[in-house]
């Protein structure tokens, strides 16, 4: 069953009403309604077009956040071979929002690391909503290290609404550990790509995307927080979450002029949620591209290159 955004009822309307003409054939053989629904369906088609060729940056957020979205896992397992999740940071526990481990992408050995939402009840609270802890953060590193003692390049996959405020991640050091993430990024001597396939949220995002090559997902979103917490901070009110995502420039247009963002993958009418198959294609693309741009580059000139693009991160919206 397709789950609809608020915007999108008048389209869950017409498709209803395709889908129970349809129904009703399937239990009356003599009943012929096929170019009724075809006609439904043509006015769908065209709505949805409508819809998202005039998206505002709350709607991009929702998309963002869509559950049928493909999320990290299903990246892993459509894209990468060989995959070998490692487990723990050696120093207090696993944090099931993080995966990683060892993979081939393209018969490439590669570092893959990414935040996972999970897709139904259990396994979002397993995965607890895709919202690391300091030991999400510190595999992480652990694995980053790994990869710069071996040559290894480090795929990214970033989706999560922010890092874990919780009482005991603070305790154990939650912005520690993303500070020395972020760090961890811009000492690697190995290409460092990241792709926002969904949320990019505050410093838990960055942590990850400290990256040579950043590339977004047309829907998805990158910002310092998330619109309702800085309607609370500026507004005291929530439910100013549609300005404070106007003023957060948080799209990926606004981020590709920004700079902050290298390329914009394009996603299928409707979002990704609507065809994974072409989405995760999309996304195999990208990371190709990115990878190859640097397969001859040396260690210092990558660090060099990742250290420039963020010193520069913003003059070139500011020039224009």
């Amino acid at each position: 069953m397709t789950h609809y955004l608020d915007f999108e009822k008048p389209l869950a309307e017409i498709e209803g009403k395709a889908e129970e003409l349809r129904a009703m054939a399937r239990q009356n053989e003599d009943m012929d309604i096929e170019d009724e629904a075809k006609a439904l369906d043509r006015k769908a088609e065209q709505l949805l077009k409508e819809l998202y060729q005039t998206l505002t940056p709350w709607r991009k957020c929702q998309i963002a956040r869509h559950p049928e979205r493909p999320h990290c896992q299903d990246y892993i397992d459509a894209l990468f071979t060989e995959f070998t999740p490692l487990a723990g940071d050696r120093n207090f526990a696993d944090d099931h929002a993080v995966l990683g481990g060892l993979a081939r992408f393209n018969d490439t050995p590669v570092i893959v690391i990414g935040h996972e939402k999970g897709n139904d009840t259990k396994s979002r609270i397993e995965r607890n909503f895709g919202m690391a802890r300091p030991e999400g953060y510190r595999k992480a590193i652990r694995l980053m290290e790994m990869a710069d003692k071996f040559g290894l390049p480090v795929v990214t996959l970033v989706d999560t609404p922010g890092a874990y405020p919780g009482k005991g991640a603070e305790e154990r050091g939650q912005s520690e550990a993303i500070a020395r993430c972020t760090e961890k990024c811009l000492q690697l001597g190995v290409p460092l790509v990241s792709v926002i396939i969904g949320e990019g949220g505050s410093g838990g995002a960055v942590a990850f995307a400290t990256a040579n090559r950043v590339a977004i997902l047309e829907h998805s979103v990158y910002s310092v927080i998330s619109p309702e917490g800085c309607a609370s901070i500026l507004w005291k009110d929530a439910e100013k979450m549609r300005e404070a995502a106007e003023a957060l420039r948080l799209t990926a247009q606004d981020l590709n002029k920004l700079g902050v963002c290298d390329h914009i993958i394009a996603e299928p009418v409707g979002g990704a949620h609507r065809d994974r198959a072409a989405t995760i294609e999309a996304v195999k693309n990208a990371i190709s591209g990115m990878l190859a741009d640097m397969a001859n580059s040396k260690p210092n000139a990558l660090i060099q290159d990742r250290r420039k693009k963020f010193l520069d991160m913003g003059s070139k919206g500011l020039a224009a």
